[in-house]
């Protein structure tokens, strides 16, 4: 039997007891267009970016490649899906400094 646990807070989920939650998340650089000529809606530009990769080294297009889109995946318990459905890019997280007016 496959054993699941949940990604945030580690706790084993119990298939009887408990949903599992899965979260999918896809993260890629976003390129903006200014020029909208014609001749470029024809250009394949996912096979110019393969052409370019492939002309890398393994090693730089892996450290390009993680830079330019990421796919990853996360189980959640029920407590833990709450938690993030409320929060999902956790703004609450980052420190919020107060600084006195010297």
């Amino acid at each position: 039997m496959i054993h699941h646990s949940c990604d945030a807070c580690k706790r084993l989920i119990d298939p009887n007891q408990a949903l599992r939650y899965v979260v999918r998340m896809e993260i890629y650089a976003a390129t903006e267009v200014n020029n909208t000529d014609e001749s470029d809606d024809d250009r394949d530009h996912l096979h110019e970016i393969q052409d370019i990769l492939e002309q890398m080294d393994d090693a730089e297009s892996d450290a390009i490649s993680g830079e330019v889109y990421q796919q990853l995946r996360f189980d959640l318990c029920p407590q833990c899906r709450e938690k993030f459905l409320s929060n999902p890019v956790s703004r609450e997280a980052v420190t919020q400094l107060d600084f006195s007016e010297n």
